[in-house]
């Protein structure tokens, strides 16, 4: 790393600099460019017919005249097939367009094509299906009963996935003073980012290449997925993401539609368009979240945590989905359960259920938005039952910063960190004492209207790599990140990376690392990203890893570039290249100094100059990055929110709201608050407001924004975000993945709070999100126990 620090009296510029996003100039003046925007000559808009039902053989189907394409007309064209290694697992197939069954409503039957989005639909009218019906699997928890319809021939049950682990539970548990069993659940959501799914695909007759221009998160991965499809080789398909509108995971997969597409293009030789209108997302875009707990907690009579026992269930919906399979969350769920808190024993069972809805997707903060809430709320059952304050039974289980790095009862490598404190200030920073006696003065006064308070602590395990995921025997498994980078010939730099960006501001980020590293103005700097013809090879967009992974490698090559610019300004200088320095565009020695244009115009235009044993690689190069272990950096957070109650109505008014986290050092920490803002409105939809129900036939209950409620300015409060800085030991700046943090904490410290406020009632709270509705049954089962009890 070089001195790249401004000179005197300049703004800051590198790593750790609130430097404002260069993307926001293009967007706020409505200049991004998304699939929606463009438009290619002789293009031809999709229509899908999709399915009404959620389970039924197809007997039939009838096209009409014209550019309709059934699931037989795709000669050369297989489904999807994304399986794990891990023992156990079942397999499936999601076909492109299905022929024989199918599985959830909304799944692809029939393909249109027409000069308009809305001829496309009028001819998809005229197709005609004949469906068997069968009855659908809906309830997760019976979804592996005998007397269940099997979602897919050959298998014995409705299940993808079993997995166990058993560390010494029996044993630590013995003569536990407090045992709380508890049954949680939380609902199935829909992402609903800004922009939704959507892709044009054409053949250029060149390069003999199928050009997918599609609004995804992971490009090199949905390359080598089409061409898997469709039989090709991985050279002869490109994929392009223009600006993207949002992904959240949502954006994290390999689609039907885009295989879809790429066939038809690649067949028809013209331009094909889909765009996802908001009735296709809501009724086949449902991610999961749905998880069921059977959750037991043993603790000794001083707060100590004894153990933990779990049953859990997710639902993964009919197809295991390309890349990360089915057993994304529920194979998760039983490694990351404990969190951030030491224990002695510790069992969990988890399933990975099979229904007759769509396919779970990889959502924002992926299984751990689920195990916060279990565990929180089973922390604060344990406090109840101790008669303890929550916070205190929290901080005498939390790992102490003396013991980084810690391995926890599940091999999880917490890199660094100080949950304690963190838990300190959030509790100091709410201001706990205050809210009790608070809630003294309205249980004395009778008022219709209760406060309550609450705490959730969690890590985040962000950029993990080769060493988590080969185990999976998932169809991806990251590896060395790489990052190109050049120095132009007027001394600017271009810097090209495989990640795509969907919001996490990587056109700045990434300029401001290679400031840090070579002194180049962040402003000169261009960052090219996603492409698959342009870019280095890479897994994407995901799980938290960009900041580590993809910065760690911009800042491996920038060192790599460095000593080469130094090699040439050195020997302008009639320096040694190791006494140069590199600050602000120049290279500077002990005789003076050189621009960095200037040694980019003596390569590029005047090698006469270059030193003989100048490195033939020139100002151009690729380096790879991977930590050691790359087992992940933990960032984590603490949430903590005081909220009132009211009786007569059940409605829940968000108060103050505290969140005090670790990102390790930031590179932005604008940057930064804007993730975990971001990321906490949707954790408060997912407490509060967000759910994706289906009824008996597996027909989803939300097809608009009138039924499915996500939370505006009105329902989230002032956020106060307290930044705490433990810098990381295993990434190249110290920097940890931060970008699903805030999605995770919400609903365990809402909940919590929303328990706290009931609990002079004998009523909790125990399923998500939290409505009006289940405030008052909850207060209503409380009255009629006291009533039979009297």
């Amino acid at each position: 790393m070089t001195d790249g620090t401004p000179a005197s009296g300049a703004p800051a510029r590198g790593v750790g600099a609130r430097l404002t996003r260069f993307e926001d100039d293009r967007y706020l003046r409505g200049r991004g460019r998304f699939v929606g925007d463009i438009k290619l000559p002789g293009m031809l808009e999709l229509a899908f017919v999709r399915a009404p039902v959620a389970h039924a053989r197809v007997v039939a189907a009838r096209k009409p005249e014209g550019l309709a394409f059934l699931g037989g007309d795709l000669t050369g064209c297989s489904g999807i097939r994304a399986d794990s290694g891990l023992k156990g697992f079942r397999s499936s197939i999601q076909p492109i367009l299905a022929t024989d069954k199918v599985r959830h409503v909304g799944e692809l039957v029939a393909a249109c094509l027409a000069p308009t989005r809305a001829e496309a639909e009028d001819l998809a009218e005229l197709v005609e299906v004949d469906y068997e019906e069968l009855p659908a699997v809906v309830d997760m928890r019976r979804a592996a009963d005998p007397d269940m319809p099997l979602l897919h021939d050959g298998w014995e049950e409705n299940t993808f996935l079993e997995t166990s682990v058993d560390i010494g539970f029996e044993e630590a548990v013995k003569g536990a003073a407090a045992v709380v069993t508890r049954t949680y659940s939380t609902a199935r959501q829909c992402m609903s980012p800004m922009e939704g799914r959507g892709c044009i695909a054409h053949y250029d007759e060149m390069s003999g290449q199928i050009v997918l221009t599609t609004s995804t998160q992971m490009p090199h991965i949905v390359r080598t997925g089409i061409a898997e499809c469709l039989g090709i080789d991985q050279a002869r398909v490109r994929v392009i993401p223009p600006d993207v509108g949002g992904g959240f995971g949502y954006k994290g997969v390999l689609l039907a539609e885009e295989v879809c597409a790429a066939w038809l293009a690649m067949t028809l030789r013209r331009p094909v368009r889909w765009l996802e209108d908001r009735r296709e997302q809501f009724s086949v875009g449902a991610n999961c979240r749905e998880h069921h707990y059977e959750i037991t907690g043993y603790a000794a009579a001083d707060g100590t945590l004894l153990g933990v026992d779990c049953d859990a269930i997710v639902d993964s919906g009919a197809y295991s989905i390309y890349p990360f399979s089915a057993c994304l969350e529920a194979a998760q769920v039983a490694s990351i359960l404990p969190g951030p808190y030491r224990m002695k024993g510790y069992r969990c069972h988890t399933k990975s259920a099979a229904t007759n809805k769509p396919p779970i997707l990889p959502f924002r903060g992926v299984a751990r938005t689920g195990v916060c809430y279990a565990m929180e709320l089973i922390i604060d059952a344990l406090a109840e039952e101790l008669g303890m304050e929550p916070s205190a039974v929290r901080a005498k289980n939390l790992v102490p910063p003396e013991e980084m790095p810690f391995t926890n009862i599940t091999n999880k490598y917490f890199d660094s960190g100080d949950y304690p404190e963190a838990l300190r200030r959030a509790v100091a920073a709410i201001d706990l004492p205050a809210i009790r006696e608070t809630q003294a003065a309205e249980r004395a006064a009778g008022a219709p209207t209760r406060t309550g308070v609450g705490v959730s602590i969690f890590c985040e395990q962000g950029a993990h790599g080769t060493s988590v995921y080969h185990g999976w025997g998932i169809p991806m498994v990251p590896g060395y990140e790489q990052a190109m980078v050049r120095l132009t010939p007027d001394g600017g730099l271009e810097v090209r990376v495989g990640v795509q960006s969907h919001g996490q501001s990587l056109e700045t980020t990434l300029a401001q690392i290679v400031f840090e590293e070579i002194g180049i103005d962040p402003a000169l700097v261009k960052v090219v990203h996603g492409d698959t013809a342009l870019t280095p090879y890479s897994t994407g967009t995901w799980g938290s890893r960009c900041a580590v992974m993809a910065g760690g490698a911009v800042g491996a090559a920038c060192e790599k570039l460095g000593e080469r610019i130094r090699a040439i300004a050195g020997h302008l200088l009639q320096a040694e290249p190791d006494t140069v320095t590199l600050a602000d565009g120049y290279a500077r020695g002990s005789s003076g100094e050189v621009s960095l244009a200037e040694v980019a115009r003596t390569w590029y235009l005047a090698p006469q100059n270059l030193p003989a044993d100048v490195d033939r690689g020139g100002l151009e190069l690729t380096e790879g990055y991977r930590p050691a272990p790359d087992t992940g950096t933990f960032s984590y957070a603490c949430h903590a929110v005081r909220l009132t109650v009211d009786l007569d109505t059940g409605a829940i008014a968000l108060g103050d709201y505290v969140i005090v986290e670790d990102a390790g050092r930031m590179i932005n920490p604008m940057v930064v608050d804007g993730q975990v803002l971001g990321g906490a409105a949707q954790g408060i939809g997912t407490a509060l407001y967000e759910e994706m129900p289906f009824d008996a036939d597996g027909q989803p209950m939300a097809a608009t924004f009138a039924d499915y409620h996500l939370p505006g300015a009105v329902e989230v409060p002032a956020i106060r975000i307290d930044h705490m800085e433990t810098l990381s030991p295993l990434s190249r700046f110290g920097q940890k993945g931060i970008g699903e943090s805030g999605a995770i904490g919400p609903p365990a410290a809402i909940a919590n709070a929303v328990n706290d406020a009931l609990r002079p009632f004998g009523a909790r709270t125990a399923s998500l999100p939290i409505t009006p509705d289940k405030v008052l049954d909850a207060l209503g089962h409380a009255a009629a126990r006291k009533d039979v009890a009297a």
